[in-house]
């Protein structure tokens, strides 16, 4: 199973494997507080300035992140294969989970079963 969730709430037992998704490391989050770390699942920081910037709507966001996870196939089958195996969370800083790559990503493993 794949949840997803800010780095920044307490992790929970339920989690599973706490699997951080962030180009860049989170301000404030020790090492131990995640079992991984795949910057490359993140968005890239030139998508992520437009959008920040407010060059970007959503839509469009959603649409050139997918594009960047097709030459990730690698580690979305990774991250799928422990989702076989047990639960995974994703982790982001954004707080707004209906518009963050972690929920786009979670479609997009699961989209592999």
């Amino acid at each position: 199973m794949i949840n997803t969730k800010r780095i920044y709430d307490p992790p929970e037992p339920s989690d599973g494997h706490r699997l951080l998704v962030m180009r860049r490391w989170p301000r404030g989050i020790k090492k131990t507080a995640v079992d991984g770390w795949n910057p490359d699942l993140g968005p890239s920081l030139a998508l992520l300035r437009e959008y920040r910037q407010g060059k970007l709507d959503w839509p469009t966001m959603a649409q050139r992140y997918r594009r960047e996870m097709q030459g990730r196939r690698e580690e979305l089958a990774e991250v799928a294969r422990l989702a076989r195996e047990g639960n995974v969370t994703l982790l982001c800083s954004c707080q707004d989970e209906k518009r963050c790559h972690r929920t786009l990503l979670k479609e997009l493993v699961e989209g592999l079963s």
